[in-house]
């Protein structure tokens, strides 16, 4: 049984399968939804601070805010009341501290991230979920 579900969106397709996927645990078992969603600042770190940076953050921010609106008006249609929690830092490891924080029962996400490099690296924040994670994960497949 679980009673809280942690699922980690970016935008990507994958993602709203997870998405999916996690709104049909939630309804069956009556669990909390805890969405997340990471901008990861680890993009960054080599990349003089300028306007420029503050720009491309300042868009992955608002990207974000209209991904997360999006799944909350979903879940509230479908009878949830999501929580939600926008971070920033290294994905793999906010998802992994944050279930640990709200003490998650399911983590779900999708196999990769919407980005080309993160299909080449074998969708590495699933991965990193997988192999540092205590919490059981839900991994959805497009």
């Amino acid at each position: 049984m679980y009673k809280k579900i942690l699922v980690a969106v970016d935008g990507s397709p994958i993602s709203a399968a997870a998405f999916r996927a996690a709104l049909q645990q939630v309804l069956a078992w009556n669990a909390e939804l805890h969405i997340v969603y990471v901008i990861e600042t680890g993009l960054f770190k080599s990349i003089p601070a300028d306007n420029t940076v503050e720009m491309l953050y300042s868009m992955l921010q608002i990207e974000g805010q209209n991904v997360v609106e999006n799944l909350v008006a979903d879940a509230e249609r479908a009878g949830a009341t999501p929580s939600v929690h926008f971070e920033h830092g290294h994905a793999g490891e906010t998802i992994v501290s944050l279930a640990k924080e709200i003490q998650a029962d399911l983590i779900v996400l999708g196999t990769h991230g919407k980005s080309d490099i993160d299909r080449l690296l074998l969708g590495s924040v699933t991965s990193f979920v997988i192999a540092h994670s205590l919490t059981s994960t839900l991994v959805v497949r497009s």
